[in-house]
């Protein structure tokens, strides 16, 4: 055992150490700055170890001039930036539908530090954020994370630079879809928005005197936080499934 351990190719190693490092340094989750920056890298290095004999077999020869060295590396790299970029734009889209329920739920003044988009974000988003994370590693997803990271070995050939037109056109998709899944996920809200507004006009019709400013706000509020409180489970079930649905291009079938 220690003997095929030691045997292990350190060219193979650090060229797969950059893909999947490239990859969880992109990744949420793995790459936020709550993580300890020793414990992301040790992680990195534990996984591009363990799937070295997996993978050592699908990599080029090692290059004869530094110049071809580094367009090997450089290609690499890439190739997990793409990865990784995928998912982050996919828990964008529970951003996105945080900070549409903030605002058409009058809290988007209630500001906090969110540690996995690292920087200020209504409160909404960053728990919804923060659910996603959660019950992404709970659920055992980022398994499927890991099993994108070996088939992509299939989908982006190690020496092979990526087509530049199909990575912005993927990418380009993925963000007008991530903002689409984020609207659907916010929908609940937009409808229960329309309807009190509309009742509210209503009532102002109806009651003039009515001191419809202090009225308004604390009932909007008290709506949206039971209408969370319903849809908060269907909205995190959205997410996985759109998670699934963007992994499974990069899966070998």
């Amino acid at each position: 055992m220690l003997a095929e351990i030691l045997a292990v190719n350190v060219f193979a190693f650090l060229l797969i150490f950059v893909r999947i490092g490239t990859i969880l340094l992109i990744m949420p989750g793995f790459s936020s700055a709550q993580v300890l920056m020793q414990h992301r890298l040790l992680f990195a290095l534990v996984v591009a170890f363990l799937l070295t004999p997996l993978l050592a077999n699908k990599l080029p020869e090692m290059p004869g001039s530094p110049l071809a060295l580094v367009a090997l590396v450089l290609g690499e790299f890439l190739a997990g930036a793409i990865l990784g970029t995928v998912a982050r734009i996919v828990f964008a889209s529970v951003q996105t539908a945080g900070t549409i329920i903030s605002f058409v739920s009058g809290m988007a003044n209630a500001m906090a530090y969110d540690a996995i988009s690292q920087a200020q974000s209504s409160l909404v988003s960053g728990f919804l954020g923060t659910t996603a994370v959660t019950v992404f590693f709970v659920t055992n997803m980022h398994h499927l994370v890991i099993q994108a990271m070996v088939d992509s070995y299939t989908l982006f050939l190690p020496g092979t630079t990526p087509i530049i037109g199909d990575v912005t056109e993927l990418i380009s998709r993925h963000i007008s879809l991530s903002f689409k899944v984020g609207m659907q996920m916010a929908t609940p809200f937009l409808i229960m928005s329309f309807a009190y507004y509309l009742a509210l006009g209503l009532l102002t019709r109806l009651v003039p005197q009515l001191p419809i400013f202090f009225v308004a706000l604390p009932v909007q509020i008290v709506l949206s936080i039971a209408t969370f409180m319903v849809a908060t489970a269907s909205i995190i079930l959205a997410f996985l499934t759109y998670f699934q649905d963007s992994m499974e291009p990069f899966l070998a079938p």
